[in-house]
């Protein structure tokens, strides 16, 4: 059932808001990895004499490297460690647009719902992604002893959180908190088992530009489907 979720929101992803959306969180997402890497060559550049040699990168150092080719393909590689974080943020800010989409095509009959309050999204948004980097660093301390399973780790940690994320938001945009995070406790293997489906994507570069879409749009289906069991 769960991938039937995701097959409906992957076949909206045409609709113009879902566009609109996703094409404003690719902007997003591309100023943070340039403003990150800028970051790492400062680093490289302050302290280290002059630039350094990346694998498949070559010299990284001074601004000519941000505007060089390797720079292109090391910004992709970071992306699958800050997209899980940029999704994340980009959940929370966009939730009402995407889910307001799946609504209007899928169920129709649901009475409009109030738009939550700025503060209270970017208040939400700013706990739980500070959650989610704070669980992230200390996993990072354990990969090594995880070996081949380090992917599952990653998957598994960040599923969890997302799921936890997802479907809360979109839950509470109909049910209020409490009754949310009732829910959520309710079917918790569920929601991180579509946690895991949308995790895995979001470390495949490029790929994962569309799973904050899809992903608010999956866990707006499945909640409605779990409302109606």
């Amino acid at each position: 059932m769960i991938f039937s979720d995701f097959a409906k929101a992957l076949g909206q992803l045409g609709d113009a808001r879902f566009m609109r959306v996703m094409l404003f969180g690719v902007a997003l997402a591309v100023a943070l990895l340039t403003a990150t890497y800028a970051a790492l060559l400062w680093v490289i550049e302050t302290f280290t004499p002059g630039s350094i040699d990346i694998p498949f990168v070559g010299r990284v150092g001074g601004l000519e490297t941000l505007l060089s080719w390797g720079s292109i393909l090391l910004m992709i590689g970071l992306s699958v460690f800050l997209m899980i974080p940029v999704a994340s943020a980009f959940t929370g800010l966009f939730l009402e647009d995407v889910a307001q989409a799946v609504e209007e095509r899928h169920y129709p009959q649901l009475p409009p719902v109030p738009r939550q309050k700025v503060l209270d999204t970017l208040i939400d948004t700013a706990n739980f992604v500070g959650l989610l980097i704070a669980l992230n660093c200390v996993a990072v301390l354990l990969y090594p002893f995880a070996g081949p399973f380090s992917p599952l780790l990653f998957w598994g940690l960040n599923g969890y959180l997302l799921g936890r994320d997802y479907f809360t938001l979109v839950a509470t945009r109909r049910l209020g908190r409490e009754p949310a995070k009732a829910m959520r406790k309710a079917y918790s293997l569920r929601i991180w088992a579509a946690g895991v489906l949308m995790a895995a994507p979001l470390s495949i570069p490029l790929i994962n530009l569309a799973i904050p879409v899809l992903g608010v749009a999956t866990f707006t289906h499945m909640f409605h489907r779990l409302m109606r069991q």
